[in-house]
């Protein structure tokens, strides 16, 4: 979620620009992803201060992927977890299970929801895989930055669908001429 996320941004997407121009895309984006906040309960639409909140979030987020030490990036993670945060419990899921669930503050905003959520990821990858699973992308036209959750950990590409597919289409062209064909 933090990867996706980040990956809206025009910082990421040069070409196309801004993907949550509006509170409406926010909504979309959301419903995308699975993520239900409670700041949105009763069907109330995302609103452009969440949407404002959400950019800033989405800096936060990035400076955390792009931090120099897993120290930093432990400190930022832990900072977006405790915004409004208070902690995780047990609640059952739908097959009679159990699940994870981190609970917010009575009245968190939208953001302040999605940083718990976004955070609890990050320290989730931190702890499992790493400080060095969080990367740049390798496409040399995009400044996306990812946390690599797969499982050999040799994700290249923030978006591997965009930015991968760009990179093996330019380099089947640079074959192609230089083949001759």
């Amino acid at each position: 979620m933090a990867t996706a996320l980040v990956s809206t941004s025009p910082v990421v997407r040069r070409r196309t620009g801004e993907a949550l121009p509006d509170p409406v895309a926010l909504a979309r984006f959301l419903a995308e992803h699975g993520v239900h906040p409670d700041a949105l309960a009763g069907g109330r639409p995302p609103t452009g201060t969440d949407l404002d909140q959400t950019y800033a979030l989405r800096r936060e987020i990035r400076d955390i992927l792009a931090s120099g030490t897993e120290e930093e990036a432990v400190a930022g993670a832990n900072a977006l977890v405790t915004r409004a945060g208070t902690g995780p419990v047990l609640a059952p899921d739908a097959d009679g299970g159990w699940r994870w669930c981190v609970t917010t503050a009575p009245g968190a905003t939208l953001a302040d929801e999605l940083a718990v959520f976004t955070g609890t990821g990050l320290l989730g990858v931190l702890r499992a895989l790493g400080h060095d699973r969080f990367r740049r992308c390798a496409s040399p036209v995009c400044d996306g930055l990812f946390a690599d959750t797969s499982r050999a950990g040799r994700r290249r590409y923030c978006m591997p669908e965009r930015c991968g597919n760009r990179v093996n289409v330019a380099n089947h062209r640079a074959r192609r001429t230089r083949t001759g064909r």
